[in-house]
């Protein structure tokens, strides 16, 4: 074996390692281990699995996973578990938007659909969103704690003028507003603004209204509608998106439908990933095999699965601008914060 074969064998091992341990954190997550051991001083298994209400043979065996791959340390004279701070900080729901364990839920999500996946490389067409029964759920914990923490008094602050107009009353809508956290966080921010929430989805539209319901939200409401067909005309003063663009069948249909809702004056935010939309300059993302493999298994697939245009995650800010021109905005601003994974669209029209 030459050292360049050698040199990607020990990759593909790591690689592997990796994978697994991802599916392991996902498990840790979605049974509160990691909540529970950072709440906890070193413990045995039988203390860690009491605490959790889990069974202890299988908390056992994932510590063990946990303490090969370096996440937990162990004590094997005492045969006690701990999960060090500094980890906790970025694996517990406690972190936040800072919580990396949250996301690992996706690999389990996607693997789910491997063989619908490899079965549309050779017929072609895509996996539909039904396919994927958690989708909504893990976007809503995903997104949830970044609006929490940013959405209001940093991201709407990004177009000029627009708190202001806020506080005062004017009329906004979300599309592709999934469980409307962000809308509902709106709302009650700005009790004199009226919120309308657009979805395609039963399960997040109830959702959405439940969580408005429970905030005692008088000044917002949700619609089942296709954002393809959105059919409002002039009737918004602000329209947001979240990264509801890129997996639409016709996002394009969806841009022109949004600069017809918006009134004389009004603005268009449109979150998305921030990339480009060439390969080669996309290759020092720090996240790229994850975003391409997330649009190749979900986001390009649903799209495809409706006949749709199949842009995917990393469909970038060229060709996010030339379609947002193609839709009658005449003014398009990009917004890049540091630290940030997302870009901010900021469109008007003449």
């Amino acid at each position: 074996m030459s050292e360049a074969q050698a040199e990607f064998a020990e990759r593909m091992n790591r690689m592997l390692n990796e994978a697994s341990l991802a599916l392991m954190v996902s498990v840790g997550h979605r049974t509160g281990l990691f909540d529970v051991m950072a709440q906890m001083p070193a413990a045995t298994s039988a203390e860690i699995a009491s605490r959790a209400s889990l069974h202890e043979r299988y908390v056992r065996e994932w510590l063990a996973a946990m303490t090969a791959g370096r996440i937990v340390e162990y004590d094997g004279a005492a045969g006690t578990y701990a999960l060090p701070v500094g980890h906790a900080a970025l694996l517990t729901r406690s972190a936040g938007m800072n919580n990396l364990a949250a996301g690992t839920q996706f690999i389990g999500l996607l693997a789910q659909v491997e063989d619908q996946i490899v079965d549309c490389f050779r017929r072609g067409g895509g996996v539909p969103y039904s396919a994927f029964p958690r989708f909504t759920e893990l976007m809503a914990e995903r997104s949830g704690a970044g609006y929490d923490a940013t959405l209001t008094d940093v991201v709407l602050p990004l177009v000029p003028g627009l708190t202001g107009r806020l506080q005062q009353g004017i009329g906004v809508a979300d599309v592709g507003c999934g469980s409307g956290h962000a809308l509902n966080l709106m709302a009650e921010t700005f009790p004199r603004s009226r919120f309308t929430g657009f979805d395609l989805s039963d399960a997040a539209i109830a959702a959405a209204r439940e969580e408005a319901k429970r905030k005692g939200l008088a000044n917002v409401r949700f619609e089942r509608r296709d954002a393809a067909h959105l059919g409002e005309d002039g009737g918004f003063d602000f329209i947001t998106t979240f990264d509801a663009v890129h997996d639409q069948a016709r996002p394009d249909l969806l841009l022109a439908g949004i600069a017809s809702a918006l009134r004389p004056g009004g603005v268009y935010l449109c979150v998305e990933g921030a990339a480009s939309s060439e390969l080669a300059e996309n290759l020092g993302h720090p996240r790229g095999p994850w975003l391409y493999t997330i649009s190749c298994m979900h986001c390009m697939t649903v799209s495809l699965a409706e006949g749709g245009m199949g842009l995917g995650t990393m469909w970038g800010e060229q060709a996010a601008r030339k379609m947002l021109g193609e839709a009658g905005f005449t003014s398009v601003e990009v917004v890049h914060r540091a630290g940030d994974d997302d870009a901010y669209f900021i469109a008007t029209k003449d």
